[in-house]
């Protein structure tokens, strides 16, 4: 039990260390927000609903990752090395791929709503 707590604990630092100072995790956070409610209007099931929400979550995870990825990176070397930049890059691109796949997912869903169309 005591291993649970100390992780809630972590977990709950490390979101209050990006909430404060990381931008992008800022937005997303905000795109959640706005996404909870929204998704509700948009899916037309209960599974809908939760993939719409997942999708947010997932790019949200995907930046965490990310952002760990840059802090180890920083705390390895601050001076240019080829191999961090690919570190760095592979971790954009990964966000990159969660948002296109959210919005996919969105997309998806909203032309399914307006149009009634199954895809």
């Amino acid at each position: 039990m005591q291993r649970l707590i100390s992780a809630f604990r972590n977990s709950v630092r490390a979101f209050r260390q990006l909430i404060r100072h990381e931008t992008a995790f800022q937005q997303e956070i905000l795109l959640l927000a706005l996404a909870i409610p929204l998704a509700w209007f948009v899916a037309t099931s209960w599974r809908g609903y939760a993939l719409l929400v997942g999708a947010v979550l997932l790019l949200i995870m995907v930046e965490v990752l990310n952002t760990g990825i840059e802090a180890a990176c920083d705390a390895v070397s601050r001076e240019f090395n080829i191999d961090i930049q690919l570190a760095k890059d592979c971790g954009s691109l990964a966000v990159l791929i969660s948002i296109v796949l959210a919005g996919g997912v969105w997309g998806i869903a909203i032309i399914e709503r307006f149009t009634g169309l199954p895809l």
